[in-house]
Parts: C-alpha cells; structure tokens; sequence
C-alpha cells in the first residue's frame, strides 16, 4: 500500500482557531471530514488516516505550535516509513493572492517558520508543499497581526471555495501525482 503523510501547518489554542496562519489546519479538518475520519491525538500531532483507492494517508496536524513543526514531520515520517516525495505540507503563503493556490515541488522557506523547521529537521526544502494564498494587504509593521488575523467577511467565500479545492488538490496529488495535480490546482480561480 502506497503511503502519504499530508501536514496541515498551524497552531493550536482557541485564540488560532480559523487565523490565516491555520489555514493548513482548516483544510485538513475539511479533507478529514470529507472522507469520514476523525482526529485522534497522537505522538506531537492530532492524527486521523483515510484510505483512498488502495492508499494509506496518513493527515497530521502537528500539536508542537509552528515554530517546530518540523519535529512533528520528521517523526511522523519515519515512524511511517512514508518517502519525502509522497510528504505534502499545506502552508499560508503571503506571496500568493487570496484568490490563488500554489503547488509546487520544493522551496525556500520564504520566512514561513513552519516551513523553516521543517527545512531544518529534514535537511533539505525538496519537498510538495501546497501554498494556500493569504494576501499581503496589509500596513507597514503589521504582518503578525494579518497572519494572525481572522479572514475578512468578503473574503469567506473565496476561502471555503479554495478550501474545498485545496482537499481535491490533496486527493490529486495522492492518485494522480505531483505534476499532474499542480498542473490543475495551480490554474483554479474560484
């Protein structure tokens, strides 16, 4: 059985709960969901399997906060035994406008520190990471606060559109492949 280890970045607490920083969170709730399963804690995570067409995806939500994601990816990886190419971590993306999500194979960190940890306990960035875009609207100094904010009201729809896109875009990448999968994702306009 083919194995997949999806990570949705976030951080747990009530006060994070539907933040732009959670989005990883939001999606992988969405997906879990949407297949029937459910999250159960585990080791540095909250956890929940889906078996789709004969493979074994294994959803992580990592428990450690942002900063040190990475822990929870390298050991959800070994202990699975799950290859880093079949490793797809969904992250906000600052540099992607609200209305776009972005798939793509590897890259920096781009000040993510989800991302950094990850790149830091991997060893490497070559790795699919689905970047759900947040926008960057917004004043001088005030980064943490958007990143950390609650989406706007006229934002919502697009959100839950591109939520919903993002666990098709999962399910791609697990039945179809990375290209084929950023090939179609990287093209919706919701």
């Amino acid at each position: 059985m083919n194995k997949f280890l999806i990570v949705g970045l976030g951080n747990i607490g009530d006060e994070y709960m539907h933040t732009r920083h959670n989005i990883g969170f939001d999606i992988l709730d969405f997906f879990v969901n949407k297949h029937q399963s459910v999250f159960t804690v585990d080791r540095l995570a909250s956890v929940a399997t889906v078996s789709l067409k004969g493979k074994k995806i294994i959803c992580i939500k990592p428990t450690t906060y942002m900063n040190l994601s990475g822990r929870a990816v390298k050991y959800w990886l070994d202990k699975e035994k799950v290859e880093i190419n079949h490793l797809l971590v969904l992250v906000d993306e600052l540099a992607v406008p609200v209305n776009k999500i972005k798939m793509k194979p590897a890259g920096n960190d781009g000040g993510h520190n989800g991302l950094k940890s990850i790149q830091e306990s991997l060893g490497t960035a070559a790795y699919p990471r689905l970047r759900f875009g947040i926008g960057n609207d917004f004043p001088k100094g005030m980064q943490v606060d958007y990143v950390l904010g609650k989406w706007q009201k006229d934002q919502e729809e697009v959100v839950a559109k591109k939520i919903e896109r993002s666990a098709i875009a999962i399910e791609d990448f697990v039945l179809i492949g990375l290209d084929k999968a950023m090939e179609s994702v990287n093209k919706f306009e919701p």
